[in-house]
């Protein structure tokens, strides 16, 4: 956008630039962006100011260069940067909470009659931290009852769908009851309704498979495991249904992946059962079992519901997720999410802890910012469940101080390269950030 220059002294053409870059510069460059572009484009206004001031006979230049020396020893001094930082991040964030507070002083008739017309100044209300991050997450980190039962609402249509379409053309495959799992479910999803995923379960023989942790196999991982056939001696294949994907003596994810691709993605009507339930569904290509669900405009962003077949023996289930488990395409990924949320369930409710109510501030912040957006949601929740260890004070008047300490500790993480798992202390949550990643989000969050 072009703005032409004027030479008056009023302040009304400087505000309103001034004005037009903050509102808009959070969104575009982030946090931090913001902040630098907060403290230069005030230098830039007293630049202006000097110029309009300046005597006939005083040189513009000299006045400029002085402004644009303000401007870098501002931007090159970490504590000048740091409280520009905390002035415009505050004013941002409670920008709705404006006012009016401050009226111009009194002036003659004669000087109204000179003096051009003068914008009015706005104060801003301050809110403290606990005060903002409690906003912050009624506004965007909580979902509406209603969103979320519409989403939940759909997402067992077509869990209803799939199963019913499965038993008839399948009625030999063993198959579990399908359910809505993952965080539509737990309560845990952020700023808006828009994954779930459906479980798959599969029914296998006790006396014929056997859970095989991958550490006893060739695999290495802490979270690759095995489904393993057991007492061929005795019962030999195709004593089983789940012997027909059977590959070097184990049940390959692989291909049972292959196979629920190819008889339910590619074979179902989706144009019918999108008549039927008045929404657009559609299959995703990739690797993963995913399907699309678009329904009318009032909804922000599409429905994606990923279809995960799983295998359960005591409490643990396997997920059948070949992008996870490359380059070992027939392992199984061990699920450690249904342990931690079920674990900061159980902290909160012994102590009456925000612990959940952090974790879903800390995932919308996240998402809300590209920087940050690569951030796993499972290591915010390890890291919490880490801080849980040191620290006995969850109540919620303590989210302020607990979210500070939270900042702290993941830059330490990011400093070290590694954030170990709750469960699996072998399994680093942060190594499938990549190194211009991790330095992103650090600066993001230093700023």
């Amino acid at each position: 956008m072009y703005f032409q220059g004027t030479r008056r002294r009023g302040e009304d053409g400087v505000t309103v630039v001034i004005n037009f870059l903050l509102s808009n510069a959070r969104l575009v460059l982030g946090v931090g962006g913001a902040a630098i572009l907060g403290i230069a484009t005030l230098a830039v206004k007293r630049l202006i100011e000097r110029a309009g001031r300046a005597a006939e006979e005083e040189k513009v230049e000299q006045k400029m260069s002085e402004s644009w020396e303000e401007i870098s020893r501002v931007s090159s001094s970490p504590t000048l940067l740091r409280r520009g930082l905390e002035d415009v991040v505050l004013q941002r964030v409670a920008k709705q909470h404006r006012g009016a507070l401050c009226e111009p002083p009194p002036a003659s008739r004669a000087e109204e009659q000179e003096a051009e017309p003068r914008s009015k100044r706005l104060q801003l209300c301050v809110l403290t931290l606990q005060e903002r991050l409690q906003q912050f997450y009624h506004s965007r980190a909580c979902l509406s009852p209603e969103e979320v039962h519409r989403a939940q609402a759909l997402a067992l249509d077509i869990c209803t769908e799939l199963q019913g379409f499965l038993r008839s053309r399948h009625p030999d495959m063993p198959l579990g009851e399908m359910h809505i799992a993952g965080s539509l479910l737990d309560d845990l999803q952020v700023v808006s309704a828009d994954h779930a995923s459906l479980l798959v379960p599969l029914q296998l023989e006790p006396s014929l498979w056997s859970l095989v942790p991958g550490e006893e196999t060739l695999l290495t991982h802490p979270l690759h495991w095995m489904v393993r056939r057991v007492n061929l001696e005795y019962f030999p294949r195709g004593r089983s249904y789940w012997d027909r994907h059977l590959v070097g003596g184990y049940l390959s994810s692989e291909a049972l992946v292959t196979m629920f691709s190819k008889c339910v993605m590619e074979t179902m009507n989706w144009p019918s059962i999108s008549s039927t339930m008045d929404c657009t569904v559609r299959p995703v290509l990739g690797p993963d079992l995913r399907l699309q669900i678009e329904v009318s405009s009032d909804w922000d962003s599409p429905l994606l519901i990923s279809m995960l077949p799983v295998v359960r023996e005591a409490d643990v289930s396997l997920c059948a997720q070949p992008a996870l488990t490359a380059p070992w395409g027939h392992a199984w990924c061990l699920a450690l999410y249904p342990w931690e949320t079920r674990r900061l369930t159980q902290l909160d409710q012994t102590d009456s802890g925000c612990r959940r109510l952090l974790l879903k501030t800390l995932k919308a912040a996240c998402r809300l910012n590209p920087a940050l957006r690569p951030l796993p949601s499972a290591a915010l929740a390890n890291l919490l469940l880490h801080l849980s260890e040191s620290q006995t004070d969850w109540s919620e008047a303590s989210l302020e101080a607990r979210f500070r300490q939270c900042m702290e500790e993941l830059i330490g993480f990011l400093e070290q390269g590694a954030l170990n798992s709750y469960f699996k202390p072998g399994v680093n949550l942060l190594s499938g950030l990549t190194e211009d990643q991790v330095d992103q989000v650090k600066m993001t969050h230093k700023n």
